[in-house]
């Protein structure tokens, strides 16, 4: 059984990834050619897509307070909500479990309905923590993301690319960085691959998550 098959619980994903910041826009377009990627990327799976995220919770942040984030994203013309939560970082590694659900309202980006998840145990969590208080928007993610699949014999993963900024009412952050998320196989693929990748272009591992970012522009540190 690999890491992605023994961690998944019911109605759930495990999102497993290496997160690294890079220095500039040249950096990141390196990385996009880099020679040892190409040589493991999987066929017509290079694309760019637009993403804008907002992230939801009530006045006195009891999602955040209990380590619980609400996002809903427009992904080019298609719209996800997803829950995450019970997350764990070292340094560059982040493991949490999450929950993705396709909207087709694009009125659910202003106004979501955490009914939506009612059907996992998580999803009965966030709705009794909210009760009867109000969602709003606590802050925006807009970026480019530039992706495609690699396949290292031990593992299959996606690289993404993003470049764009966190926008909070205290702030804003710039995004520029990469994602390496592993989609099966064992998780030392996954740090062999970006081992490889930090060490040739001097990344550093980036600890927070574009949300623990906008949190810490609000002064609210998790």
């Amino acid at each position: 059984m690999n890491v992605i098959q023994a961690l998944k619980g019911k109605g759930t994903n495990m999102e497993i990834e290496m997160k690294y910041g890079i220095g500039d826009k040249e950096t990141a377009a390196n990385i996009w050619d880099d020679e040892y990627l190409l040589s493991i990327e999987e066929s017509d799976t290079r694309e760019k897509v637009l993403m804008r995220a907002s992230y939801f919770d009530t006045e006195d942040f009891v999602l955040s307070k209990n380590d619980i984030a609400l996002r809903v994203r427009m992904e080019g013309t298609r719209i996800v909500a997803t829950l995450k939560w019970k997350g764990k970082n070292e340094g560059g590694l982040h493991i949490r479990e999450e929950i993705n659900v396709p909207v087709n309202d694009e009125a659910f980006f202003s106004v979501p309905d955490p009914q939506i998840f009612k059907e996992s145990e998580i999803g009965q969590e966030v709705i009794a923590l909210i009760g009867f208080k109000k969602l709003h928007s606590i802050m925006e993610t807009n970026f480019l993301r530039s992706r495609f699949r690699i396949d290292n014999g031990s593992g299959i993963m996606e690289v993404s690319l993003d470049n764009g900024e966190i926008i909070t009412t205290k702030g804003v952050a710039p995004i520029c960085e990469i994602e390496i998320e592993l989609f099966s196989g064992e998780q030392e693929a996954l740090e062999s691959v970006t081992k490889t990748i930090a060490e040739k272009y001097g990344l550093l591992p980036e600890s927070k998550s574009k949300y623990a970012r906008g949190l810490a522009l609000l002064g609210f540190e998790r």
